[in-house]
C-alpha cells in the first residue's frame, strides 16, 4: 500500500537522500536529480543528535555512520583566555534517540553525504546528477517535469529538497524570505588532538563561539563565530592567518588545533541564516522539505536532525496511505510545522542572547528542546 508509484526527488542532500531511501525500499520508484556532478556537501562537519540518529538507523546507515563519525557523550566547557583553558562544566548529552542509540555523533559532512547517497543507489534509486528541474506543469494526476538537460518525466509527486535557496520553491513563486541572523561562522576541518573526546566549546573572547567537535578518530571540525560580514575578498592565506588570530584567546585543545590550520581549502565561512516557511508545505503535487522550508543557526544542532525527520515522515504517510491528495500533504505539514517552529525559536533565542551578551536560561531552553525531540517525530 502506498499512495505514490512514481516519485522524483530533487536535491541530494540530507533530507533528500533519505526520503529517496525510505521511499524505493517500499517499492516506491524514485528518481533523485542533483544538479552538482558528483556527491558532496559543503562544509566541515555536522552534529548529528540522537534524533538525527534515530533516523539513520531507520535509514539502515547507522553501523556504516558509527564507523566513520565519532559519538560523543557531552559537552566540555571551558574559560576563554584561561592559559590552561580550564574547563567549567560538563554537561552530558540527553539521549533524544531512545536509550540504546549514541546521544550525539560527529561526522565529516561529506562522509555521511556519501554514505547516504551510496545507500539511496543500492534501495534502487535512480540517480541524475548535473541536472534539475527546469520546467513543471501538474494536473490532478501527477507532475510533468522537463530537466536542464533535456529529458522529461512524469511522477506522482514531486519532492523539493534542494536546500536554502530551494529552485524549486522559487518555481512553484512560494515567497519565503531568508534573514541573517547577525553571526558568520568559520568551519575548519582539522586534525583532532588525543584529548578531544567530546565536543568542547568556549563562550567570550574575541568571538561569540569558539569550538570544535570529534568526527573520527583522526578529525574534527573546529568553529569560530563572529559577527556577519563579508569575508569574500579574503585570499586563501588571509583566510589562515585571520582564523588562527580569532583562536589566539582560546587554549588548551585549540593551541594543537591552531598549528593544525595551515590548508585553506579546508576553511569555510557562512552567515547564519533563518527562515520557516508557513503552513502548507506544498503546492498540489509538489512538496519541500528541509533547508528548503525552514532553517536556523546551528545553535542547537538540530538543523540535520529536522531534515531527517521531514524526510522520515513525509515517507512514513506516503507509504501508510492509498491515495495521494491534498488532505493527505496538509496533515504531512500540520504534524511537522510546530515541533519545527519550536526548534527554530529555540536555535534563535541562543543566537540573540549571544549577540546580546545576555544571561538566558539556556539550561531550561536545551531541556525544553530534549524533551521535545526525545519524542517521536
Amino acid at each position: 500500500m502506498s499512495a505514490v508509484n512514481t516519485v522524483l526527488v530533487v536535491g541530494g542532500g540530507t533530507a533528500g537522500a533519505a526520503a529517496a531511501i525510505l521511499l524505493a525500499d517500499a517499492g516506491v520508484s524514485v528518481e533523485l536529480a542533483e544538479i552538482k556532478p558528483d556527491v558532496t556537501a559543503l562544509g566541515s562537519g555536522i552534529t548529528l543528535q540522537g534524533n538525527a540518529v534515530r533516523v539513520l538507523r531507520e535509514l539502515g546507515v547507522l553501523e556504516e555512520c558509527r564507523a566513520e563519525g565519532w559519538e560523543a557523550e557531552g559537552l566540555v566547557l571551558r574559560a576563554p583566555f584561561d592559559p590552561e583553558a580550564k574547563v567549567v562544566a560538563f554537561l552530558p548529552n540527553h539521549r533524544s534517540g531512545g536509550p540504546d542509540l549514541p546521544s550525539s555523533m560527529g561526522m565529516y559532512r561529506p562522509a555521511l553525504a556519501r554514505i547516504l547517497v551510496g545507500r539511496a543507489e543500492r534501495a534502487g534509486v535512480k540517480l541524475r546528477f548535473s541536472t534539475t528541474i527546469q520546467e513543471l506543469e501538474q494536473d490532478d494526476d501527477g507532475v510533468d517535469v522537463r530537466f536542464t538537460d533535456g529529458s522529461t518525466g512524469r511522477y506522482d509527486l514531486v519532492i523539493g529538497a534542494d536546500g536554502v535557496r530551494s529552485w524549486t520553491r522559487r518555481m512553484l513563486q512560494i515567497p519565503l524570505e531568508t534573514r541573517s541572523v547577525g553571526m558568520g561562522i568559520w568551519r575548519v576541518f582539522a586534525p583532532r588532538p588525543a584529548e578531544v573526546e567530546n565536543s568542547e566549546f568556549f563562550y567570550g573572547g574575541p568571538c561569540y563561539i569558539a569550538g570544535y567537535t570529534p568526527t573520527g578518530q583522526d578529525s574534527l571540525y573546529a568553529v569560530l563565530v563572529e559577527d556577519a560580514q563579508d569575508r569574500t575578498t579574503l585570499g586563501p592565506e588571509e583566510k589562515v592567518a585571520l582564523v588562527r588570530q580569532l583562536s589566539e584567546a582560546y587554549h588548551g585543545p585549540w593551541d594543537e588545533i591552531r598549528e593544525s590550520i595551515t590548508d585553506p581549502e579546508t576553511i569555510h565561512y557562512t552567515w547564519f541564516e533563518e527562515h520557516l516557511l508557513d503552513e502548507p508545505w506544498h503546492r498540489g503535487r509538489v512538496v519541500l522539505i528541509g533547508d528548503a522550508v525552514h532553517t536556523c543557526p546551528p545553535t542547537l544542532a538540530q538543523g540535520g536532525a529536522q531534515a531527517l525527520e521531514d524526510a522520515s515522515v513525509l515517507a512514513e504517510m506516503l507509504i501508510g496511505a492509498d491515495t495521494l491528495d491534498d488532505e493527505l500533504l496538509t496533515a504531512f505539514t500540520t504534524r511537522r510545522h510546530d515541533r519545527v517552529q519550536a526548534v527554530v525559536d529555540a536555535s534563535l533565542q541562543l543566537a540573540r542572547w549571544q549577540l546580546a551578551h545576555e544571561q538566558g536560561d539556556v539550561p531550561a531552553l536545551m531541556g525544553r528542546i530534549a524533551a521535545l525531540t526525545s519524542q517521536p517525530a
